[in-house]
Formats: structure tokens, sequence, C-alpha cells
């Protein structure tokens, strides 16, 4: 990618804007006629409706605030786990894994699971009257333009090009957006939050062969639900649909939370600049209102194994920027994500009693989207002397959770409890899945059903009116402390033999990629799952994080 500099001096920024322009055409490849194709209403073959990112940075990068701060597009974007959507190797090993459950499926399921990930090349693939294919374009080859789109991730010209039709509708879900795939090369529209003058119109035609025009729907939520609303078709062993699993609806909870009349997801995953700044570096005009490209999110974790295993992966975001963006993730869970309280903490009849609340600060439940994720309560009391007498919840270098019965054997879980009283007792704020034969399965092809999602609702989220996608399942059903906003636990410790004044800390933590969910790819005997297991074990001391922690003692407790 290029970085371009800003300059004060209007000649200087014009000769190094046009210089940065004038290397993006350069390499920017142009397209063999054979591979162009098609008559000019109905082109259907690789890189006629898409242009890689390329295209893009040159005047997207160089941007910075008054202060100095460096808020180019290209820069931001590229640590993200949109940018390296189509490396990300436990999405392979996923992919992998269920082609081995379900062989008779492997062209469907590759299809299907390139949607969100390799879009650009999916979707020109479907165009063509073909499909997606996930593995043919690994390890990429940067000679064919296939696999330039497909290793290009959720990259500009997609986002930008969805236009608003079915927006917030079903057949909108599960990456069936739509962008005008009928005009003729160069007349396609690329849409913004703002409105573009005719000098920097013709620029960007220039350089993308797009026409930039704004389009308010840009800054919606049910853009980033289109291929963040997922609905998993249950296949059996011949491949045959046997039943469908709300994968991830983030943008459903949302909706059924007070958040809708207030947020919309943009505000929080691409925070805006809190002043006016340039959105191009050649001659930009100043915006107010612009939102940074950071899209930060959860996975942190999968950040820091790109950025670890970079040159299996062909990561080339600086390893700087990359571990920048895993603190960036981090720092956005800790600070907007949960609060942890202690409401009480009593020492009688030789035993401590103690409420521990948490509240959802976010707009969806917590932990949402992939059900690999988990949030729960790491809890310890320790007597006058410091030595710990409890303690529910403590992670291992593993990644496992001490006590988890899940963590301990797939056959089983945790339940969500409304008190604790032993150490083996652990509050996870999680999502199990059952297949139709009642097993347990991390399998979200052979998953049917939920048999806990006791994960953190949002504020306003009505258990009782929620509909089957995003509805609670378990105990926290009937549980009258879990509810909209958070949950509160009880924890009952017995003190009997040891003396007081006792402390309990509290802390929520949070993994993206679960013990179990990273185990099960064990069994099965392929490069993409072996290659993720040995790099989840290399990493999973730092697998998860704490998200917020509160502490008090049995004669002053305090937040």
């Amino acid at each position: 990618m290029f970085r371009i500099r800003m300059f004060r001096h209007p000649v200087r920024a014009f000769a190094a804007s046009c210089g940065a322009l004038l290397l993006a055409l350069v390499a920017a490849p142009s397209l063999p006629r054979a591979e162009q194709g098609g008559e000019p209403s109905r082109r259907k073959t690789y890189g006629t409706h898409f242009q890689t990112s390329d295209r893009c940075v040159a005047c997207h990068n160089g941007i910075t605030t008054r202060t100095g701060e460096d808020i180019s597009i290209g820069v931001d974007w590229r640590t993200s786990m949109m940018a390296n959507a189509g490396r990300d190797p436990y999405w392979m090993a996923g992919v992998r894994r269920v082609m081995i459950d379900h062989p008779t499926a492997s062209k469907v399921i590759q299809d299907e699971c390139s949607i969100c990930y390799m879009p650009m090349m999916r979707y020109e693939a479907t165009l063509a009257g073909g499909a997606g294919d996930a593995f043919a374009h690994l390890p990429p080859d940067a000679r064919k333009l296939g696999d330039r789109l497909a290793d290009d991730g959720v990259s500009c010209t997609v986002c930008h090009q969805i236009t608003n039709e079915n927006f917030g509708m079903r057949e909108s879900f599960v990456g069936r957006f739509k962008i005008d795939a009928l005009k003729t090369e160069g007349e396609s529209h690329v849409y913004g939050s703002f409105d573009v003058d005719k000098g920097h119109t013709t620029i960007m035609h220039s350089a993308s062969a797009f026409r930039p025009v704004e389009g308010k729907h840009i800054r919606s939520s049910e853009l980033c639900a289109t291929c963040h609303t997922l609905l998993t078709k249950a296949l059996d062993a011949q491949g045959r649909a046997v039943g469908e699993l709300p994968e991830q609806v983030p943008y459903q909870e949302w909706k059924h939370s007070d958040y809708a009349r207030t947020k919309s997801c943009q505000s929080c995953h691409m925070p805006v600049v809190k002043e006016k700044v340039p959105i191009t570096s050649v001659f930009g005009e100043l915006r107010e209102g612009f939102g940074r490209h950071t899209f930060v999110g959860g996975n942190f974790f999968m950040q820091r194994m790109l950025n670890r295993f970079r040159n299996d992966l062909a990561v080339t975001t600086p390893p700087r920027a990359m571990e920048g963006a895993a603190l960036r993730t981090i720092a956005h869970l800790q600070s907007e994500a949960a609060r942890v309280k202690v409401q009480t903490l009593e020492a009688r009849n030789g035993r401590l009693e103690a409420v521990v609340s948490v509240e959802n600060l976010g707009g969806h439940k917590l932990p949402t989207a992939y059900p690999s994720r988990r949030a729960w309560l790491h809890v310890t009391v320790r007597d006058s002397s410091g030595r710990i007498i409890f303690e529910s919840g403590a992670l291992g270098g593993t990644g496992a959770i001490q006590g988890n019965d899940n963590d301990e054997d797939g056959g089983r879980f945790e339940p969500h409890y409304r008190e604790i009283t032993r150490q083996d007792q652990v509050q996870i704020y999680e999502t199990v899945m059952a297949g139709i034969d009642g097993q347990l399965t991390t399998g979200l092809l052979t998953a049917v059903r939920y048999v806990k999602d006791n994960r953190l609702l949002p504020q306003g989220f009505d258990k009782a009116t929620a509909t089957n996608d995003i509805a609670v399942r378990g105990e926290a059903e009937l549980d009258v402390d879990f509810s909209g906003g958070g949950d509160r636990v009880r924890y009952v410790v017995t003190a009997s033999d040891t003396q007081g004044p006792f402390e309990l800390n509290a802390e929520l933590w949070y993994q993206p990629i679960a013990y179990r969910w990273a185990v099960n790819l064990k069994r099965y005997d392929a490069a993409e799952p072996r290659r993720f297991v040995g790099y989840y074990e290399a990493t999973a001391a730092g697998s998860a994080v704490i998200l917020a922690h509160a502490s008090a003692s049995s004669t002053s407790p305090r937040p």
C-alpha cells in the first residue's frame, strides 16, 4: 500500500498526490481481454465488478488530524479482520473440518463459506454461473486476478458498492447483498457518506473506474447485517439439509435492544473523528462525521496470531501496526464492553456471602457473533493473611477454564448459575450447540440448536418477546436476575476455619476462541486444522483478556 505525506504547500501537495495517483494506476494491473470477456452490459468473469484495495489506498492514505493522528483509511483497514479475512487460519481450519464432516457437500460448503471471507471472488464466480472455491485461491498467486480478489478479503469496493436493496430483510442476509452488476465498465458507483465534487469524481474514476456518489445507507446497521447475519443450514451424512442454526445474529440482538434507537453498528465499530478532517490526501475537503476504518471488534487473539505467523499466512501489514490494532481492540473491549460490581459482601455464621453483578455496555449480546466466543467470571476470595480460600474460573495455560465441564469433557457443559457454592462451578456466558442427535458439537453444519445461550443481554432486551433466533436458552431463561442489561450471581463460600476480613475479587474474562472449539480440531487429519491447532497451542496463554473487574472487603465493600 502507498502512504502519502500531507504537505502544507498546495503545489507540493498536488505534486505528491498526483505522484501517488500515478503509482496507483501503474501498480494496479490492467485486465487482459480474456479476463474481461462478455458483453458490456453483462460481464461475467473476474475483475469486471471489483477492484482490489491498491486502487483506493493511494489517495485515501496520508490522512491526519490537526494533532497528527494518522486516520488513513487504508492503513486502518489493513490491520482489521476484514482485510485479513481470506488468510484467517481458524476460518480455513473450520472450512476444512466441515468438508471432512460432510464430504458430499464439499462444493456447496466452500461456496457458502467464501461468501463473507472472499466476497469479491465469490460474487464474480456466481455472476459467471459458478460458485466460490475457498481453497482454489490459497496460497494466492498474484498473477491471477481471482486469487488477488480472494486475498483482498472484505475490501473497499465490496462494502462501498452495496445498494440498499432488501436492507434489513432475510433476503439480504448470509452475504446476499446486492451490487449493481449490470452497469457497464467505468459507470459503476461506489457509495460514500459525503457528496463528492466533480474534480474528485474525475480523479477517483481515473484511478479506480468507479464514480463516487453520496449514499446515506452506507452508515446504516442494515449494511453490516448483510454479512454479519449468518443462518447456517445443518446437513446430515448425505449432505441434505436437516435444520437451521442462527450462527451469528448481532443485528437482530441489536434490533431487540434500546440501542436500535440511539446507535448504529458503525457508531461503535467505526468511531467518529471528533473534528473535521479530509477523507483524501488529494486536496481533501474538511468533512465532519468521518468514521475511522479501524473496524474494532473482539478478535485481538486472531490479530496477534496473524502477526506472529505472518510469514506462513502472507500477512503484509507491518508488525507494529498489527500489534497496535490488537491493543486497540483490547482497549475498546475494556472501555466499552462491560462493567462488574460487587454489590454485597457479608461474613456471617462461618461463611461469606456475596452478590456480583455484570453489566453489558454494548448494543448486542456479550459476547456476540461467532459461537466460539465466551466470557466468564473469575472470582477469588482471600482471608486476612492473603491466602486464597476460594477460586472459581481460573484460566489455565492451555486456554481451558479450570472447573469447566465442557473443557474437561466435550460431552458436558456448565449450566447457567444463580448461585455458586463450589470452586468447580463457573459462571460462563456462552453458547453450547447440539446436533440433531442431541450430542454436543462445535461443528457449524452439524448443529441445529443451542442447548445453552446465556450470553449477557444488552439494555432493553426482553427475554419474553425475543424471537427464536435470539432467544435465551437453558437455565438463564428462568433466572429473574438475568435480564436486559446484565446478570447477578450469588456466591456462598465456607469460611469457618479462617479469619477475616475477607477480600473478594471479581473479573470478567473474554476469550474469542474457546478451548473446546480449538481442541476439537485435533482429530481432523488435514493441513489446515493441524496448522491452526499448532498456532493455538503456541499462543493459548494469551487467548483471553480481562474486560472488567471489581473488588470488596467484608468490612468495606467498594465498586
